[in-house]
């Protein structure tokens, strides 16, 4: 059995920038500090709600090593890695494992359109130069890539892949997945509606967009369903499923970042190309934010 990264919800922080649109270091760590004291069980740092298509080389290994640093052990630091650059990729991982970095969260390919095979042989390429645990990451709607059950059994078989974020949306083949792969691939949801489903399934947590704003409520649902109290966090999940959805309103991280400026949290806006909320879905999202008390 392979060793476990993270149980829990770990959140996929975003990365707060300067009105120059440089990062912002010092808010960086202060929302680091507020995802540990809410029971946030890891930190995701530079995946896509941390905007990493839009981060320079030199920001990208900033702000996992800030991270890194910022945490000091404290929970799991897990660096986001992934490219369609196969090359690029295992630099950028060698990086953050010098770095400090915890585990690596690698997304498949995108825009190139690989195969199931070109799939595992990326994938093992990275494993193969790399000491730390990987997370793969499968998310169609934005690579047009999707891995298969069976892809991800022979991608089980190496030692340093030991986990996925599944954001296909796809339940039937997430339970082949877990079926194919048993204890050599621990599965953490993508989508933070699926959270509970996920669960049932065996799935160790979530990778959360939903723990930027609501970090506890997150490592609630997880936490209260290993505790064996199933019920509590279905609750949850359906008590916060207007709130899930609404933080995907528009493109993530678009919406999130919105939700925490509302909340308080000068994080600027998105990086181009995205573009601000409209200002009917930034009304949605503010009177959604006022349903749950963050925002009054």
């Amino acid at each position: 059995m392979k060793k476990t990264i993270f149980t829990g919800a770990g959140v996929a922080i975003v990365t707060p920038f300067n009105k120059d649109g440089s990062i912002n270091f010092d808010l960086l760590g202060e929302i680091i500090e507020y995802q540990i004291a809410n029971g946030t069980d890891a930190v995701i740092i530079c995946g896509t709600t941390g905007e990493s298509p839009t981060l320079t080389h030199e920001e990208h290994t900033a702000a996992i090593d800030f991270a890194v640093k910022k945490v000091n052990g404290r929970i799991p630091v897990i660096a986001g890695t992934g490219s369609n650059d196969t090359d690029y990729a295992v630099k950028l991982s060698q990086e953050a494992e010098k770095s400090g970095a915890d585990a690596l969260l690698l997304v498949t390919p995108y825009y190139n359109k690989t195969s199931q095979q070109g799939l595992i042989r990326h994938y093992y390429y990275i494993a193969d130069r790399v000491n730390l645990p990987m997370i793969l990451y499968n998310v169609p709607s934005r690579t047009g890539v999707n891995i298969k059950p069976e892809t991800y059994f022979e991608l089980s078989k190496h030692p340093n892949i030991v986990a996925a974020k599944e954001a296909n949306g796809d339940i039937s083949a997430l339970a082949k997945t877990i079926a194919l792969c048993g204890d050599n691939l621990d599965i953490y949801s993508g989508n933070d509606d699926q959270i509970t489903a996920f669960l049932s399934l065996g799935a160790k947590g979530v990778i959360s967009v939903l723990s930027n704003v609501a970090p506890k409520v997150a490592h609630d649902i997880v936490a209260s369903f290993h505790e064996g109290d199933a019920e509590k966090s279905r609750k949850l999940q359906l008590e916060y499923l207007r709130l899930c959805n609404d933080l995907f309103i528009d493109v993530n991280p678009i919406p999130v970042k919105e939700a925490m400026v509302m909340m308080g949290w000068d994080v600027g806006e998105c990086r181009m190309p995205l573009a601000p909320l409209s200002d009917s879905a930034r009304n949605t999202l503010k009177e959604t934010l006022k349903h749950y008390g963050l925002v009054k």
